[in-house]
């Protein structure tokens, strides 16, 4: 029988090998953890670089009580990365951490003392900054809860169901026991990286946690720096991200609502998304092309708007989901 432990770390990554040195190192340094019994898993999400060897050269010289374990996951996307990190977790407690981000020092400490402090807690996010490689654009605040950047204060506070809101999967910690009794097998959101199609795996997992009947809360003793490489603010690539979120709206909000009231919440929807991209275009007008906060406002409003037919459409057709 497996021993329980405090604590899991669970790294998933895809060709992390430049990524990874300063998330374990950060994971060495960090302190106030001598009275927890914890471990490190970096979840290989089949990845083509030398990742693999990375973590065996890091494995062979690691002389710490906590242990670094390595295991890979051929089923491409984070979702499946992250069941399998659950899968492989000793902790009755699971934080996960991607590859670009990195926690300061009492990360594990302050996450293990939130779940003492807050028993029905089934997960809670990190306070996430952006570490920026380039200037953002501006007006970036608007849209930066879209890289999981996550300064929403400096006091704790829950999420309640009305509210709507849930933290990001970056820096966000689990309790095993309430994603094993409420996280289906199989996800329906699956991101990809840079590949088009559905986003918000995170928000999915966290949604069924919490209409588990499980606390959701933010604790802003947790920080986190997201890395975010120019790359990631480049029009192209915001576009993207703004579209697949949208497209994978329709999935949470029939989530929250009820069998009986799916037909007419879906009408509901439609008609104020379609009133909330005719208010946008009004706005900004011949904007778009010059303002990339709005044009990614607007992928996300349309995207949000079709959403509905694009996952019957992969649903019937494409055998993804």
């Amino acid at each position: 029988m497996t021993e329980c432990l405090d604590f899991t770390v669970a790294i998933p990554t895809y060709n992390g090998e430049s990524r990874l040195p300063e998330l374990l190192e950060r994971l060495r340094n960090q302190i106030d953890t001598e009275n927890l019994t914890w471990e490190i898993i970096v979840v290989d999400n089949n990845s083509t670089d030398n990742t693999a060897a990375f973590v065996q050269a890091y494995q062979d010289n690691w002389q710490y009580p906590y242990p670094l374990k390595y295991c890979f996951e051929p089923k491409q996307g984070a979702a499946y990365a992250r069941k399998r990190a659950v899968e492989e977790a000793s902790g009755l407690l699971i934080g996960f951490l991607d590859d670009d981000n990195y926690p300061i020092g009492t990360w594990v400490q302050a996450a293990y003392a939130f779940a003492q402090k807050h028993p029905k807690a089934g997960a809670y996010g990190s306070q996430i900054h952006g570490d920026f490689e380039v200037e953002p654009p501006e007006n970036f605040h608007k849209i930066a809860s879209f890289l999981a950047i996550t300064e929403r204060g400096n006091e704790p506070h829950i999420y309640h169901p009305q509210m709507k809101m849930l933290p990001p999967g970056a820096g966000l910690v689990v309790r095993k026991q309430a994603w094993c009794e409420n996280v289906p097998q199989q996800p329906v959101l699956n991101h990809k990286g840079r590949e088009a199609g559905l986003a918000s795996e995170d928000l999915e997992v966290v949604l069924h946690i919490q209409l588990g009947g499980w606390e959701i809360w933010y604790n802003p003793e947790m920080h986190v720096y997201h890395k975010i490489p120019a790359w990631r603010l480049q029009r192209e690539y915001l576009i993207l991200v703004f579209r697949c979120v949208g497209l994978s709206r329709y999935h949470l909000r029939m989530l929250r609502t009820k069998p009986w009231q799916r037909p007419l919440a879906s009408l509901a929807y439609l008609v104020n998304d379609l009133r909330k991209i005719i208010i946008h275009a009004l706005k900004y007008r011949g904007a778009i092309n010059s303002d990339l906060i709005a044009a990614c406002e607007k992928e996300f409003l349309v995207s949000s708007l079709i959403s509905p037919f694009y996952i019957v459409k992969i649903k019937l057709f494409s055998n993804k989901l």
